[in-house]
């Protein structure tokens, strides 16, 4: 009795794919849905992500217009000029029409998924417009303040009646998840708290994100990325608080028992060193070996050490190291400076200018 048609489909198994098309063709023909290939692009950011090679990307739906190379357009609060199109196959396109998905270069910066993306002839106007656009967010972002806290000192605080909101800053590998996050732990909010975000980000955590949470006195979590070097050395002298995962439900378990004064005893790491990845070596027995050099502290496999390799500044894969050799000789643990191989449990797909980073993890218990 409704206005939405549904077909209960399964893509991996080819269920009613057929029937999805038909609906979709049928409710078009029904509402009358035409678009205009002649006139200019436009149409909805779905995705975006930071390519190291490539800089910011965005994955739009072409809704109406046709979008071409050289193109400039707005989206959101950034603008650009397209520098190449994409299929969903990775093809390079030189056009793209109504009802096709694209993968676009050109960005100034990351726009929001939900955005519009529109083409414009007018450099000026297209100006004008995300200026506009960036002046009314910065105003939304800065409209209010909140204080520093840990989520240990959380209870405390709460106890006192001193805490109305938590800052947070969110971090993530692409633009979704950061979303999805944002809004997930926006309705964890209650009488007592409020948690309020601040700011959303792709990419690594780096020293911009941490002071800009030491300024804010905010708490920063990081979703399947890790936090720089440099973003680190801050982050441990300014006090801030940098939380990460890579599983939605621990950030919001972590968050709501920090609220109702459950924090259990968090898990502190301690990362023990980094080595690159110059070289990747097949052999029939281990898989793929990486060739590396230890560029920061030491690397070990004995103990409680773990693992993660790093791509991109987004993590890929954690777990054991299964062999650490220097030369023929198998290893406890190579320092800095030396070159290596390096095994990684269950996982082959290393390539050349990734990062291992190895690490211990401590449970410190809570400070009544």
């Amino acid at each position: 009795g409704g206005t939405t048609v549904t077909v209960e489909v399964s893509a991996r198994q080819r269920k009613n794919l057929d029937q999805l098309l038909e609906m979709i063709l049928l409710v078009a023909d029904i509402g009358d849905l035409k678009a205009n290939p002649k006139r200019m692009a436009q149409g909805t950011v779905l995705e975006t992500k930071l390519d190291k090679g490539r800089g910011p990307v965005a994955h739009i739906l072409v809704q109406d217009g046709t979008i071409s190379e050289g193109d400039l357009f707005i989206a959101g609060t950034v603008d650009g000029k397209v520098r190449a199109l994409f299929d969903h196959l990775g093809r390079k396109l030189k056009k793209a029409g109504p009802s096709t998905p694209v993968e676009v270069l050109g960005l100034s910066s990351l726009p929001r998924p939900g955005d519009t993306f529109q083409v414009i002839d007018d450099p000026i106007k297209a100006r004008q417009i995300v200026t506009y656009r960036q002046a009314q967010a910065k105003e939304k972002t800065l409209s209010g303040k909140g204080g520093r806290l840990t989520l240990e000192s959380l209870q405390q605080q709460m106890a006192e009646g001193g805490v109305k909101e938590l800052p947070i800053i969110i971090k993530a590998d692409v633009q979704g998840s950061a979303e999805v996050l944002a809004d997930t732990l926006a309705k964890l909010s209650d009488e007592r708290v409020k948690i309020r975000t601040i700011h959303i980000g792709v990419g690594a955590i780096n020293e911009s994100d941490v002071l800009l949470a030491a300024a804010s006195n905010a708490i920063v979590i990081g979703f399947n990325v890790r936090p720089d070097r440099n973003a680190a050395e801050v982050a441990d002298r300014e006090k801030v608080d940098v939380r990460l995962h890579s599983i939605i439900y621990n950030v919001t378990d972590e968050m709501r028992k920090a609220m109702s004064g459950l924090l259990e005893p968090t898990l502190k790491e301690t990362r023990l060193g980094v080595a690159e990845v110059r070289q990747v070596f097949k052999t029939p027995k281990s898989g793929s070996i990486a060739g590396c050099i230890v560029i920061d502290g030491r690397i070990a496999r004995s103990g409680d050490a773990q693992a993660r390799l790093l791509r991109d500044g987004a993590a890929i894969w954690q777990g054991k190291i299964t062999s650490l050799r220097r030369f023929k000789d198998d290893v406890s643990e190579v320092k800095l400076g030396t070159e290596c191989g390096i095994g990684l449990d269950r996982f082959n797909d290393v390539q050349v200018g990734d990062r291992i980073e190895a690490f211990t993890v401590l449970r410190i218990a809570q400070m009544v």
